[in-house]
């Protein structure tokens, strides 16, 4: 599969907008040190989340905060902002033999059914939202500081 760290560093910083936000002015910086990552990799994928509406930011010290609440953001939404190589979900190898009868042939049978599986793990990111994951994570914290 084609999914890269990009989706899931973006549901970490949009779910810690949404929670340190009544609390602190959120910046890239601020946000690397909690996903763990460099703060240019994190501004990259706020500039795509900016584009796809989820965020906005305020140029300078202004910090960042969310365009929309988190339960109208689907992880749909995310994928759709922050990958670049979704349009192939799975890559096929490059060379199957022409020579084999399977390897002359698997193109015309896989494909299909492939995109037919991209097509349901699409419409399954679209039933999830980043509100379900907020709600889950503030019950960890409780629990944690229980």
């Amino acid at each position: 599969m084609q999914i890269s760290t990009k989706f899931t560093i973006a549901i970490h910083a949009l779910v810690a907008i949404d929670y340190f936000s009544a609390q602190e002015k959120v910046t890239s910086e601020s946000l690397s040190r909690s996903i763990g990552c460099n703060p240019v990799i994190v501004r990259s994928l706020m500039s795509n989340l900016q584009k796809a509406k989820l965020i906005q930011t305020k140029a300078g010290t202004g910090g960042t905060v969310l365009a929309k609440p988190l339960e109208n953001i689907t992880f749909y939404d995310v994928y759709e902002a922050v990958e670049k190589n979704k349009d192939d979900l799975f890559h096929f190898h490059e060379n199957p033999n022409p020579a084999c009868p399977v390897g002359r042939n698997i193109h015309k049978v896989l494909d299909q059914e492939l995109d037919s599986v991209q097509l349901d793990f699409e419409n399954s990111l679209k039933k999830h939202n980043l509100g379900e994951v907020a709600k889950e994570l503030r019950q960890e914290i409780q629990t944690e500081e229980k």
